[in-house]
């Protein structure tokens, strides 16, 4: 299903604000039990309590990847070198920079191998080209640098390792396993401290509409608590 510019603008209006746990109550209700649930291991790398910087809408921009088999050879350290460009320029390259648009969610199928895909460099020039986040069944690294930068990352662990040597590219914009949750291309990302939620983008709105109806109930709840408490309203109850 591809939408325009101004559709999918509509429907990131439509969720901004909503929780994983709000959506996936709005999917219970259409009878869409656990589907799109990605197994609660991918966690976000960081949360910010003050801003939700964290917190990832945007619709999914898929890249898969497999294990290789290519032999790795002896070779020098120099060699090592171009070797490992090479690597990244042919055999693994991606997501490609100019296929990504403004509200995309990278999300990236590892094959679930322990290899730091995502880095505080290639992150970066993803945001800069119009993505809201990262998605991954594999891991991340230079960790440090990605929550000081605030890069919106969720991954299954942390690792170490990079590309050459250990993955290929396969293909982009397909459908994709990551957590045991079907992503195709173009469906909607939802993300928070919860974990990531993935809304067929057939049923966004009246996910949303009904995932809203959950959402207001409960803030109106908790504003009530808040003032019996005396505590000053915030963000999540206004």
């Amino acid at each position: 299903m591809t939408l325009d510019e101004g559709a999918r603008q509509e429907i990131l209006n439509l969720y901004r604000g909503l929780r994983v746990t709000d959506v996936s109550d709005g999917m219970d209700r259409l009878l869409l039990h656990d589907r799109g649930l990605v197994d609660r291991e991918i966690r976000p790398l960081y949360r910010d309590l003050e801003t939700f910087s964290h917190r990832i809408y945007g619709f999914a921009h898929t890249v898969r990847f497999l294990p290789t088999n290519r032999p790795i050879t002896p070779r020098t350290p120099a060699e090592m070198d171009e070797f490992i460009s090479w690597w990244y320029r042919t055999i693994s390259p991606g997501p490609i920079i100019t296929e990504i648009q403004r509200g995309d969610v990278i999300v990236i199928d590892a094959a679930d191998l322990e290899v730091g895909f995502i880095g505080s460099n290639n992150c970066l020039a993803w945001l800069n080209a119009g993505a809201v986040g990262v998605v991954t069944n594999g891991g991340a690294r230079d960790t440090d640098e990605l929550i000081k930068q605030k890069c919106p990352v969720y991954c299954r662990y942390i690792a170490r390792t990079i590309r050459p040597g250990r993955l290929e590219y396969d293909r982009s914009h397909v459908p994709v396993n990551i957590g045991g949750a079907l992503v195709r291309p173009g469906d909607l990302i939802v993300a928070d401290g919860d974990g990531v939620i993935v809304v067929p983008i057939e049923r966004a709105r009246e996910v949303a509409e009904l995932a809203w109806r959950v959402a207001t109930v409960d803030k109106q709840a908790r504003r009530e608590h808040y003032q019996r408490r005396g505590l000053p309203l915030d963000l999540t109850v206004t």
